[in-house]
């Protein structure tokens, strides 16, 4: 595979604009589209589809009008050089597909072999074609009937990986699987996975990977009755105002032989992992391998012992810290609060609430409370814990507050990791009604947030306000 990697490597820097640094890893920029369209993506409806996808979360192209559109991609794309290759999403002891990856870009080809395991040769499970210069506008179609992905339009590489996301979350819970939008670690022992949920941005990727624990991966992952998963062979990491000194395992690993850097700005050749002239979604993409403290198997047949809701809660209203029980996590999945961060998305500027189910609508397919109702059971067969982690604001929302420390946010973790914080009694807090951990060691504000408001009134009408909508989240 490395004389594979080196030629296309070559094409990446001669043809694609790539940039080489001193140690190999190329950087690259993705034009107008710095992060997904969340519009483009379209499921064909057909027998296969139509009573299995949530319709009020998916978007449908009609059979007539997914022939046209894949008569015209696939003439198309035989008039372009396509990179073919083959990779594994899922793991081969539990559950996962073969997919036959052909790719207009050098470096979208080499990105697929970084996310997923590589394989010699296969008789694809779905066949996934990736032609930027088909189409002006972002489209992503997939015919779960007829087994292909047809991405064009961007070349933001998350599409690929959040294509495949989406067909294995549709196909799992079949098979009494929960796909999870996730990020899992364990101990020092390679015992007690910690499961963090979460959309981008919230610290799924920068929390998991701890130099303490042993990283299983840092986005998509199963939980089955023998264990957990991860669905990808490499990490797909958030980087802006990364330093060495702040997260040194994704700041090493984003600067390796085979990393990708996609819209991170070089200064005399070095990457300046401040520098958001292009967007705040800069990323990385880097085998899992890279993360010293990873596991090779991509796995363990453990359960979890505790499982994080992660949230960033740009109004300041949520402590930072609750224990739930089963059924309060199966509502908090199920409104999905968070706060999209700059640059996530296209359009989005400036931290907006939004409330997305199971912390992955956009890569869930069918009704949320399939996937809700398996994190419950889960929950309950395992008797993990279960907690949500706010790494938003304190002391007043956006503009007037700061983000948790990142610091405070580590120190709670490890009173997670261990068992301190299950043991500690807990308060109900009177605005949310969470139940809130009696910590002593640290600043009030964290575990009380209207204490750090400088108007309780105000903090008060903004917290009936965001309960408000997440009561109609929930109805929704």
């Amino acid at each position: 595979m490395k004389e594979l990697r080196d030629k296309l490597k070559k094409i990446a820097i001669e043809k694609e604009g790539a940039k080489e640094l001193s140690s190999g890893a190329l950087v690259l920029e993705t034009g107008d589209f710095t992060g997904r369209s969340p519009n483009a993506k379209r499921i064909v409806l057909d027998d296969s589809t139509r009573d299995t996808i949530d319709w009020d979360n998916s978007t449908s192209i009609s059979i007539d009008g997914w022939e046209k559109f894949k008569d015209s991609f696939l003439e198309h794309a035989k008039g372009v050089t396509l990179f073919d290759n083959c990779v594994y999403a899922g793991h081969t002891n539990f559950f996962g597909i073969s997919v036959r990856v052909k790719t207009e870009l050098a470096w979208h080809s080499l990105f697929a072999m970084n996310m997923f395991s590589e394989i010699e040769d296969c008789d694809a499970d779905f066949d996934l074609y990736y032609v930027p210069s088909f189409s002006v506008d972002p489209h992503v179609i997939i015919s779960f009937e007829e087994k292909i992905i047809l991405i064009s339009g961007t070349r933001y590489a998350g599409e690929l990986k959040k294509s495949v996301f989406t067909v294995l979350n549709h196909m799992l819970p079949e098979h009494g699987i929960f796909p999870m939008h996730c990020s899992i670690n364990l101990d020092s022992n390679f015992e007690n996975p910690t499961v963090f949920f979460g959309l981008s941005g919230t610290g799924k990727t920068t929390l998991s990977a701890d130099p303490n624990r042993n990283l299983i991966g840092d986005d998509e992952h199963g939980w089955s009755p023998d264990g957990v998963f991860n669905f990808e062979g490499g990490c797909y990491a958030k980087v802006i105002n990364i330093s060495q000194e702040s997260e040194p395992e994704i700041w090493k690993a984003s600067q390796m032989q085979n990393s990708i850097l996609e819209n991170v700005i070089l200064k005399n050749g070095v990457p300046d992992f401040f520098d958001n002239s292009l967007t705040d979604n800069t990323r990385s993409s880097y085998p899992l391998e890279y993360i010293d403290n990873s596991i090779k198997d991509r796995s363990s047949k453990l359960q979890p012992k505790d499982v994080v809701l992660l949230t960033c809660d740009a109004f300041s209203i949520l402590p930072a810290i609750a224990k739930l029980t089963p059924q309060e996590a199966w509502k908090f999945f199920m409104i999905g609060y968070t706060s999209k961060v700059a640059g996530t998305e296209r359009g989005v500027n400036t931290p907006t609430a939004t409330f997305s189910p199971c912390f992955g609508s956009p890569f869930m397919t069918r009704k949320p409370n399939v996937y809700a109702e398996l994190l419950k059971n889960y929950l309950e067969q395992s008797g993990a814990n279960c907690w949500m982690l706010n790494t938003g604001w304190t002391n007043g929302p956006v503009g007037r507050g700061n983000r948790i420390f990142l610091e405070d946010t580590r120190e709670i973790l490890s009173k997670i990791y261990s068992g301190e914080l299950a043991s500690l009694e807990t308060f109900e807090h009177p605005y949310t009604g969470l139940n809130v951990p009696k910590l002593i060691d640290v600043d009030l504000t964290l575990l009380k947030p209207e204490f750090g408001w400088i108007n309780t009134s105000k903090y008060e009408e903004s917290c009936t306000f965001l309960l408000n909508e997440m009561v109609k989240a929930l109805q929704d």
